[in-house]
């Protein structure tokens, strides 16, 4: 295949050739940029770039900082491009006008023929459609296709210059290849291109570093990290490459490069800077509000976000953030989005600065919505991170969550968020966590010292689930000691409680075998699965494969509205189905549903 190199250094035959609007043309814009003195070749998307222009349009699309600019200026000036390039730095406020001269004198200064008769806009407003169309036939006519970057599309201004864009690229037959790099997605139809396989399509999951890539990266710097460390950055940064550039940086100057991998904090750093003139200062300010605001969780749902501002645009600006790839991105087509790790630390520091005492509240307000929502493992964060305790003991007691602490997935989670409560609290709850937080690191004097406060609440009145949590966190301290009587009383406790659950958390029987080692759940707490010995009540009515359906996905914590986009189904047929599944389950609340399932084997 032939290659086409490009010159940069190619003088305009006229140096002072003026816009329609009677300014000299800048001659950067049509100057393939220079890669970075240190630089990463990255053959894969080269070759998807090559390839990729095989089809009229092509499109990188990703953050500020992500690489789009430099990896089509490497693709051009190492001359894997296939044809021969143009190159066009779009700036704001371009006019139509404006934009096609531009256009006209980039095929001029990159040495490309366009028809002689085609005369330049005069103009700024507009072109007409006459030179639309001549533009289209000429390239219609090329004896090879030509190749138009314009590099940072989204700067251009307007309806008009997209219109005809798409007009020219449509009518230019196999005369134009048109790549775009643009941070947000273009006013260009790129469903139609979709569906007609015409257009490539490099966003910022591609753009993003892997490990491998960042090695290579930090080599160019003359820093050697361990695995361990690159991993690190590669997490905090997300594969950012402005991020990792600017770490390495600031590495160079580190006394001990490797301890910066490990510990950098984002908010005193350039990186920081960065983010801060480059995406949250352009943002106004009820969207700046709204990012401050949600950086204290690790994941924002709209209906939470709303919670956590007082206004109800949280879904459109969320939606409108992720698209202009504003360092915020939907998680796995769900309704859930996810902060940049590293722009949440600089949030974070900004809320302190600007918004101090506001951070607690916003804590709390999250652990009651994420509470309602069924996200236990996640308000409990939420709660202690906001300073109520009450609320997060209450939750894992009430809940039959103590199990938690102990093991599981979010067990590490937990312990490191149960570490900062304070030792004065009073109550049936806190003494139950208390107790099962020393059982965990083995502590079995403090586990029993805190089992004998809370009997100093739990009467035969008491909440069952509470007492229940207290005599299974008996059952496992008695078998850490030895003391096999001990054991056998709290088993009997434990089979006698099971009896007084509430209907409600009939369907946590997940959550008491946590609590057990293997061998203890079967003898005292029932078969489980609809055994003999299973105090929940039967199923009312089997459930249908339509209702298995959607109980699968409210399973994976996926919202009414989520489940309908799934299922091919309105958010009303969904509610109907799980009244239906409530009804047939015997319980009253979706997450309920869900552990009644698991443990009849429904899930």
């Amino acid at each position: 295949m032939q290659r086409h190199a490009v010159s940069n250094s190619h003088a305009p035959p006229n140096r002072w050739t003026l816009t329609p609007s009677g300014d000299p043309m800048l001659a950067a814009r049509f100057t393939v940029p220079g890669p970075p003195r240190r630089v990463v070749r990255r053959p894969e998307l080269l070759n998807r770039l090559t390839t990729g222009v095989r089809r009229p349009l092509t499109l990188l699309n990703g953050p500020t900082g992500a690489g789009k600019t430099v990896l089509a200026a490497q693709w051009i000036t190492a001359g894997l491009a296939p044809h021969p390039t143009v190159w066009l730095t779009v700036e704001p406020g371009d006019a139509p006008g404006v934009f096609w001269a531009y256009v006209l004198e980039a095929f001029d200064r990159h040495r490309v023929k366009l028809p002689g008769d085609l005369d330049r806009p005069t103009s700024a407003e507009g072109v007409s459609q006459s030179f639309l169309v001549r533009l289209a036939e000429g390239l219609a006519e090329s004896a090879e296709p030509v190749i138009l970057v314009l590099d940072q599309f989204d700067s251009a201004s307007g309806h008009e210059i997209t219109e005809g864009l798409r007009f020219v690229l449509r009518h230019a037959a196999d005369g134009l290849r048109l790549v775009l790099t643009s941070t947000t997605d273009t006013l260009l139809p790129l469903h139609r291109y979709r569906a007609a396989d015409e257009i490539t399509e490099i966003r910022n999951a591609d753009l993003k570093f892997s490990t491998m890539e960042a090695a290579a990266l930090l080599r160019e710097h003359e820093l050697e990290i361990s695995r361990t460390g690159i991993r690190r950055l590669v997490e905090r940064t997300d594969g950012w490459a402005a991020g990792l550039r600017l770490c390495a940086l600031t590495m160079q100057r580190s006394a001990d490069p490797e301890a910066f991998a490990r510990e950098f904090a984002a908010d005193r750093t350039a990186i920081a800077d960065y983010l801060v003139r480059e995406v949250l200062d352009g943002q106004a300010p009820p969207v700046q509000d709204l990012l401050l605001r949600t950086c204290v969780t690790d994941r924002i749902h709209p209906e939470l976000a709303d919670v956590l501002t007082g206004r109800d645009d949280a879904e459109w600006n969320l939606a409108t953030l992720a698209r202009a790839n504003a360092f915020v991105e939907r998680v796995d087509g769900t309704a859930w989005y996810r902060l940049h790790p590293l722009f949440a630390e600089v949030l974070h520091t900004h809320l302190r600065h600007r918004c101090p005492g506001l951070e607690p509240g916003l804590h709390q307000r999250a652990a009651h919505w994420l509470a309602d929502a069924g996200q236990l493992t996640e308000a409990l964060i939420q709660a202690a991170a906001g300073g109520d305790w009450q609320f997060a003991t209450d939750q894992l007691a009430d809940n039959l969550a103590l199990g938690r602490l102990l093991n599981g997935p979010d067990r590490e989670r937990l312990s490191h968020a149960f570490a900062a409560m304070p030792p004065d609290l009073t109550g049936a709850a806190p003494a139950l966590v208390r107790a099962a937080c020393r059982l965990a690191e083995h502590d079995l004097d403090g586990c029993t010292a805190a089992l004998r406060r809370a009997d100093a609440h739990l009467s035969d009145a008491a909440n069952p689930a509470r007492r229940l949590g207290r005599a299974l966190l008996g059952l496992l301290a008695g078998r850490q000691a030895g003391d096999l009587a001990a054991v056998e009383q709290a088993a009997a406790e434990a089979d006698r409680l099971l009896g007084e659950l509430p209907k409600p958390l009939l369907g946590k029987r997940p959550e008491i075998r946590a609590l057990l080692p293997a061998g203890l759940g079967a003898a005292h707490l029932g078969a489980g699965r609809a055994g003999a010995g299973d105090p929940s009540p039967p199923l009312v009515e089997a459930l249908s494969v339509r209702e298995l359906e959607v109980l699968r996905q409210a399973a994976r914590m996926l919202s009414t509205e989520e489940i309908a986009v799934e299922l091919y189904v309105s958010a009303n047929t969904v509610k109907t189905h799980l009244k239906s599944i409530h009804r047939k389950l015997s319980v009253t609340r979706r997450s309920e549903a869900v552990h009644r399932a698991e443990d009849l084997g429904m899930l």
